[in-house]
């Protein structure tokens, strides 16, 4: 079984066909001002309508309140999974579940065990997980998207309740490692998939998911 391959930060046409036709199984859309990825929500809405059936639309908010998520949604219907990348506690993942009728998806930043074990506060509360990278300890640091690898084996073995994505400084070329070591079924690439921070080559979108399928 192919190992499933989320393409996020997504900002231009091309590279959207290029994740459809490659056999992505998520796309996403940054909604995170400060982010070189972040797109409007109109500017989502004209994205998400060329991404075929089947694919599942993620938006990724970073310490958002209700009326950004709402207007998001509201120009974006089709949005099927949100994704929160900030330092937003349990209670505000189970309140947004609720609130706006969508899948959501817990980003958990790691660097060492103990950031290993704080994920757990988080299985009740959403339905998917995803470990990435902490960021770097600088002003101006993005929450992720910053071509970072943590040390795989933290995960190694690990048994969740929930479905959960490997991220963090993938590429096509560190992506059998990565799976190997971390056991993961899914995977998340932003920045390893890019030229330039916020600009996506086609070419390595093409090439991160033949990676994926043929694991």
């Amino acid at each position: 079984m192919s190992v499933a391959a989320k393409i996020c930060g997504l900002s231009a046409e091309p590279a959207v066909a290029a994740a459809a036709a490659g056999g992505a199984a998520y796309v996403g859309f940054v909604f995170y001002p400060p982010s070189p990825r972040a797109v409007s929500p109109a500017r989502a809405a004209e994205l998400c309508a060329l991404v075929p059936s089947g694919v599942r639309r993620v938006a990724l908010f970073v310490d958002a309140d209700d009326a950004a998520i709402a207007a998001v949604l509201d120009a974006a219907p089709t949005i099927d999974i949100l994704q929160f990348h900030g330092a937003e506690p349990p209670e505000r993942i189970a309140d947004a579940r609720t609130r706006f009728g969508r899948e959501v998806m817990k980003a958990v930043a790691i660097a060492g065990p103990e950031d290993v074990a704080a994920a757990g506060r988080y299985e009740a509360v959403a339905d998917r997980l995803l470990f990435d990278a902490k960021p770097p300890r600088r002003a101006g640091a993005l929450p992720g998207g910053n071509g970072l690898a943590f040390d795989w084996q933290l995960i190694a073995g690990r048994e969740w309740r929930r479905p959960w994505m490997l991220s963090g400084g993938l590429t096509a070329e560190l992506l059998p490692e990565a799976v190997r070591i971390s056991g993961a079924a899914a995977v998340d690439v932003s920045s390893g998939v890019e030229h330039t921070p916020g600009d996506k080559d086609p070419a390595k979108i093409r090439a991160f998911l033949a990676a994926a399928a043929a694991l």
